[in-house]
This record gives C-alpha cells, structure tokens and sequence, in this order.
C-alpha cells in the first residue's frame, strides 16, 4: 500500500508536530514558538508533507527583496527515501516562483551528503564554505544556491 503525500502551507497547528521532528533530528532545535512566529510572518513560506494524515516532513523559507532564504528542511527517519525532500523543494520555489524570488541560498552540513547530492539534483550549486557555522558537533556549513532565469 503507497502513502498518500499532500504538501500544503505549514499552520499553527502543526508546529507541534514539527517541533518533535525538528527536536528528534537537530541538536539546536527550533520551538514550536518559533515555528508558530516564523508562520504569521507574510514573507515567509513554510510548508510541510502529509503522508496519510501525518506530518512527515518541513521546510521553511524568508524572502528579502527577490531572495529566498531556505531555513528549515527535515523529514521525519520513518519517511526517507521516500521523495518528500525533493518534494518539499520543489514546492517551496513554486511558491518562491510566486512571490517573485529569483535566488535561492541555503547551508547544509559538511556532512549531510545525501542532502547536498538533493540539492545539486535540483541544480543548487556549491558557493562557498561557512567555517564552524554548526554547534553540536561544530562542523562547517557548505552555502549553496541556485539562480533562476
């Protein structure tokens, strides 16, 4: 039996379902009181993927002036390899798309390999290196982007 996956804008109402996410994943986790205010901000977009009712994935983004700021990005250890990152990215350009948003800039772990090979999939190319960026363990974020049009 396949999962069905809806991606729709993140409510009040999930933030505490995300919190549990972000706080089983992060080793700085978000709060629900973060989500929740990151949500009312007009130019921000936070998404999350239903899989059969449940909130198994996030992610989060803050437009500047044409520029998208990718925040947030998990999905729960039970749904992986299931496509939702890919997903999740998808819709938030779409909506990026909407809102006029021409660049998109986000940081990854060092580590986090199969997210990097995500994002240069989606065609976000690596532009450069933020030393010791991460706390918990401190490691290096690579700062990647990707132009539109």
């Amino acid at each position: 039996m396949s999962l069905k996956y809806v991606i729709r804008p993140m409510t009040e109402d999930d933030t505490f379902a995300v919190e549990l996410i972000e706080q089983g994943i992060f080793s700085l986790p978000w709060s629900q009181k973060s989500f929740a205010d990151a949500c009312r901000n007009q130019d921000n977009v936070y998404l999350v993927c239903e899989a059969d009712g449940v909130i198994a994935g996030y992610c989060g983004m803050w437009t500047v002036l044409g520029e998208g700021n990718i925040t947030n990005m998990a999905v729960s250890p039970d749904y992986r390899r299931c496509g939702i990152a890919q997903m999740l990215m998808q819709s938030m350009e779409k909506y990026g798309n909407d809102k006029n948003v021409t660049s998109y800039f986000l940081e990854v772990r060092q580590s986090n390999l199969p997210a990097i090979a995500l994002y240069e999939k989606m065609g976000y190319k690596n532009i450069g290196i933020r030393k010791g960026f991460y706390e918990k363990p401190v490691e290096d974020a690579v700062i990647m982007s990707k132009i539109i049009g």
